[in-house]
C-alpha cells in the first residue's frame, strides 16, 4: 500500500495512473452523514496481474480539494481509461459527476444478472466478495468511522486499502457471470435450451399452483382468526376506487365546458368495428408492436401457449 499526503507526490501518482487502461476506484467520505460531506481518500488499483493490497495507492486529499480536480481532469474525464466503482452514482458525486467518462459500476452489473445465477439477498460489496470470491467475514466496521480525523489510524488505512482489491475480485467474477448470462444467440444450443425450458415450465406450473393455493388458504385462515401478521408475514387490506363514465356523456360535457382535451385514444378492436364507417375521416396514427410467441406443442398440436415479448 502506498499512502500519499504530499501534493507533489499525489500529482505524480495521478499522472502515472493516467496512463492506465483500467482502474478500480473507491473513495472514503468525511462527514458523510452531514449536509457537507467531503472527499477524504481516493483508493486506486490498476495492476490486473497482482490484485493485492500492496499495489493499492491511497491519495489523501481531505484538505486539498484542488487535487480532486486534477484527478477528475486527468482520470475521470479521460474516456480511454475504464474506471470501475461499486455504486458509482455515489462516488461520482465527488468525482466529476457528468464529467466522468467510461465508468463501470459493479452494482449495476450485479443487478442485471438473472437472480437464479446470482441469488443474493443484496448486492453490497461485502455480500458479493464473501459469496463470489469465497472471502470469509469481510470486516466493514471501519466504513462508518471518522474519515475526517487526521491522522488516520492503522485500522482505517487497512480497511481503505482492501476495498479496491475486493472490487477488482468481484468485477472479474461478475464479468464471467455476465458473459454466461448473455451468450451469443447464434451459438446457442436450441435443443438443450428447449429441453430446459419445458422442464422449468412444468416446475413453475406446479409451484404456481401450490403457491396460489397456499396463499389463499393462509389469507382466509388469518382473517378467520383475526390475525393481521405472523412472524414473517403481514396481511393488509387495500381499496381502489375507479371512476367510469359513458364516453358520449364525457365528450358532451367537455364540449359544453370549453375545456381543451387533446390526447391520443387507442382504438381497440371493438372500437374499430364501431367506427369503421367513419375511420377514414379520422387522423389515425398506426403503431406496430412485434412480439414472438413460443408455443408448447403436443403431438404437433398446440397445447398451452405463453407469449414472450421482447
Amino acid at each position: 500500500m502506498l499512502y500519499l499526503t504530499d501534493p507533489d507526490d499525489i500529482r505524480a501518482r495521478i499522472a502515472e495512473y493516467a496512463e492506465s487502461k483500467l482502474i478500480w476506484v473507491d473513495t472514503e467520505i468525511a462527514d458523510f452523514q452531514t449536509r457537507a460531506p467531503k472527499l477524504s481518500l481516493i483508493q486506486l488499483l490498476n495492476e490486473p496481474a497482482a490484485q493485492t493490497a500492496e499495489n493499492v495507492s491511497i491519495l489523501d486529499i481531505l484538505d486539498q480539494p484542488e487535487l480532486a480536480d486534477v484527478f477528475i481532469d486527468q482520470i475521470m474525464s479521460n474516456s480511454a481509461i475504464e474506471k470501475v466503482f461499486h455504486n458509482a452514482k455515489y462516488d461520482l458525486k465527488f468525482l466529476g459527476k457528468t464529467k466522468a467518462k467510461n465508468v463501470t459500476c459493479t452494482l449495476e452489473i450485479a443487478k442485471n444478472i438473472p437472480y437464479y445465477m446470482l441469488p443474493l439477498p443484496n448486492f453490497s460489496l461485502k455480500t458479493l466478495v464473501e459469496t463470489l470470491c469465497n472471502v470469509p467475514a469481510v470486516d466493514k466496521s471501519q466504513q462508518s468511522s471518522d474519515w475526517g480525523q487526521r491522522p488516520l489510524d492503522r485500522k482505517q488505512l487497512n480497511y481503505a486499502k482492501m476495498d479496491p482489491v475486493y472490487l477488482a475480485m468481484v468485477h472479474r467474477q461478475l464479468l464471467q457471470l455476465k458473459a454466461m448470462s448473455e451468450p451469443d444467440p447464434a451459438s446457442e444450443d436450441v435443443a438443450l435450451l428447449a429441453e430446459r425450458y419445458l422442464e422449468l415450465k412444468e416446475q413453475l406450473r406446479t409451484l404456481d399452483s401450490e403457491l396460489t393455493h397456499i396463499e389463499t388458504r393462509l389469507k382466509t385462515a388469518m382473517q378467520a382468526k383475526s390475525l393481521t401478521e405472523t412472524n414473517d408475514l403481514k396481511l393488509s387490506q387495500s381499496n381502489r376506487k375507479t371512476l367510469k363514465v359513458e364516453f358520449s356523456h364525457l365528450a358532451e360535457a367537455i364540449r359544453e365546458s370549453g375545456i381543451e382535451v387533446n390526447f391520443p385514444l387507442t382504438l381497440t378492436q371493438k372500437l374499430q368495428k364501431q367506427v369503421e364507417n367513419i375511420i377514414e375521416q379520422l387522423n389515425v396514427t398506426e403503431e406496430i408492436a412485434t412480439s414472438w410467441r413460443l408455443s408448447v406443442k403436443n403431438g404437433g398440436e398446440p397445447n398451452r401457449q405463453d407469449e414472450l415479448e421482447f
